[in-house]
């Protein structure tokens, strides 16, 4: 599914893809996350994503232009979960409809690992 707007001068339509970079780059630059995830559910291993493939942790659906997010993280150790997934959600959301010109109706964060920085 694709975001769609009408303007005075014509269409635009946004691939999930391109929101889910987006929304990718948006979370890894805030405090407390060291990256995003990707899950091998056949034999249940989370894997640190690299920024060029950033967006397999992401997956964005869009249901009549309003866009839900999920979110797979992997925290750094001794943070506080709460306070780190309330300042992504508030950052992803500002920076993805900022950008977009659509509504975030939600996001999901799902936590998939922990990591000590050095």
């Amino acid at each position: 599914m694709k975001g769609y707007m009408n303007t005075q001068i014509g269409d635009i339509t946004i691939n999930t893809e391109v929101i889910a970079k987006y929304a990718g780059v948006s979370a890894v630059e805030c405090f407390g996350i060291v990256g995003m995830a990707s899950i091998n559910v056949k034999e249940g291993i989370v894997k640190l994503l690299r920024k060029e493939s950033i967006s397999h942790g992401v997956n964005v659906t869009i249901d009549e232009n309003n866009i839900t997010i999920d979110l797979h993280i992997i925290v750094a150790y001794g943070v506080s979960i709460s306070a780190v997934a309330d300042n992504l959600i508030s950052n992803v959301k500002y920076n993805v409809e900022d950008f977009s010109g659509l509504k975030v109706e939600k996001i999901n964060v799902f936590v998939e690992g922990v990591r000590v920085i050095d």
